[in-house]
């Protein structure tokens, strides 16, 4: 059984989404990349990456907690969604201020401990970061909790478009990356307040005279939302960590490689974490109302048809690296080819994850999953300051690599157990679809050596697409006529 229809819609709408995003995120990466130098590009995310470190405190799990028991109680009792908006909102609202007091506190210390005196008024401003995406991020899962894909979807399109427009316009203004990130921080006001306006007006009924919430349901909502911040601590770990040693390590330049080949694999993963966000609440819902076989069937198609994409587009982008970096970002950062060869394998990891980790915290499996998502960027956080130092930026490459592979198959594990999926199914599909990768390898492989800038690599992009779309439709891996 394919995916239903209402799902496929909130799909649609998520997906529409997340490419506005996308393509806004993949031109600010571009321009960004080619206006500032890679030092000061990797100044930039640096200080982005030292931010998420202060965000497990702004956001506690809060969000994410109060979405899934919003999805809970919207049917069958949604008077109690409004004290649940309420309460979670006045809660993010206080862990987000107390976060930023805490970086701007901190932002000489930081900029002493990594080396880098410029990174200190980045982090002075972040405090005003901090506050406004806790926001926006509120918003975002919320709506995900209603099931409201229109809405969620439209949040991410405007921080995005915004980023691009107010980061690139004070970055030509001459404010380099103190602009670029003055930009960020002033999409995140103007979207935040749009989506808690749009949640309030939607979905926020005050409560009649003498309603009260529900015994123990705030309680019980902080409490889910403890393996959430450990989960989240576990990913700061896993995604931002590796960043900041390898400022620690080496150098800004170093973490502008670094950055930039993890911003091409986040490109790549969007039809994925469009899926993911989509899914995610509807396991929970038809797990709850009887249906483990019809959520295993959704699993099962989703898992197969990501596969479909993914393993083929890691391939893809190994193959193409070199040129691709060179004649888009310029030669100055060659430095980040092999990162991004490395990372390809990450492609697939991350695409398996996307449709699977969210979800699971629908099912009630937060804690099981935080456990292992601490592990594995403990060993992550371990890998990185044993290979930094010995490989330089690739080894931080290969430490994400090695620890998300774990991370990885227990998810795997983890929704086997929940759903019931039946991996037979799956790995014949694989055969399949490695088959088809390494055809369009073959056809890829021997017309790189015709590229000579970006138009023949874009052909040799699209003719490789071409036949990965020819082979996946007479294989049935791909179900265009249900996308559709």
């Amino acid at each position: 059984m394919g995916l239903n229809k209402d799902i496929l819609n909130r799909f649609k709408f998520e997906l529409t989404g997340r490419i506005v995003a996308t393509i806004a995120g993949g031109l600010l990466t571009l321009f960004l990349a080619r206006l500032l130098d890679p030092d000061g590009y990797g100044l930039l995310f640096l200080a982005i990456s030292v931010f998420w470190i202060f965000k497990i405190i702004s956001r506690l799990g809060i969000a994410k907690s109060s979405a899934r028991y919003i999805n809970e109680y919207k049917t069958n009792h949604p008077e109690q969604t409004s004290h649940i908006l309420k309460y979670s909102l006045l809660f993010n609202i206080i862990t987000a201020v107390t976060s930023a007091f805490i970086l701007i506190f901190a932002s000489e210390y930081i900029s002493l401990l990594l080396d880098e005196p410029d990174i200190t008024i980045l982090l002075t401003i972040g405090g005003i970061y901090i506050i406004f995406e806790a926001l926006t991020i509120f918003s975002r899962y919320i709506f995900q909790g209603f099931e409201d894909g229109k809405r969620a979807s439209i949040i991410l399109a405007v921080d995005r478009i915004g980023r691009f427009t107010f980061a690139i316009l004070f970055v030509l203004l001459g404010f380099g990356a103190l602009g670029a990130l003055a930009g960020y921080i002033l999409s995140f006001v103007i979207t935040s307040t749009m989506g808690i306006f749009m949640i309030y007006s939607q979905y926020y009924i005050p409560p009649s005279s003498g309603s009260k919430m529900e015994e123990g349901l705030f309680r019980r909502i902080v409490e889910y939302s403890i393996p959430l911040t450990a989960t989240d601590t576990a990913k700061v770990l896993d995604k931002r960590m590796d960043t900041v040693l390898v400022g620690f390590f080496l150098n800004s330049t170093a973490v502008g490689f670094y950055v930039l080949a993890d911003q091409i694999v986040q490109f790549i993963e969007t039809p994925a974490d469009a899926l993911g966000f989509t899914l995610s609440p509807t396991y929970g819902s038809e797990k709850a109302e009887g249906n483990i076989k019809q959520a295993a069937n959704i699993y099962e198609t989703a898992l197969t048809q990501t596969l479909a994409v993914y393993i083929p587009a890691a391939m893809g982008v190994f193959l193409v690296a070199e040129p691709a970096i060179i004649f888009i970002f310029g030669l100055e950062y060659e430095g980040a080819i092999i990162v991004l060869q490395i990372l390809s394998i990450f492609i697939i990891l991350k695409s398996v994850t996307k449709i699977t980790s969210d979800g699971l915290d629908y099912l009630g499996r937060a804690k099981s999953r935080a456990y292992v998502m601490t592990a594995s960027s403990i060993l992550n956080l371990i890998l990185n300051i044993i290979l930094i130092p010995h490989f330089g930026v690739e080894g931080a490459a290969l430490a994400t690599v090695i620890s998300y592979s774990i991370y990885t198959l227990f998810n795997l594990y983890l929704v086997k157990i929940e759903l019931g999926v039946k991996m037979e199914r799956i790995y014949s599909d694989i055969i399949k679809i490695l088959f088809v990768s390494i055809i369009m390898a073959i056809f890829v492989l021997y017309l790189l050596k015709y590229v000579s800038g970006v138009i023949s690599l874009s052909v040799v992009v699209a003719f490789g697409g071409l036949v990965w779309l020819l082979l996946s439709s007479k294989f049935n891996l791909i179900d265009f006529a249900k996308a559709y």
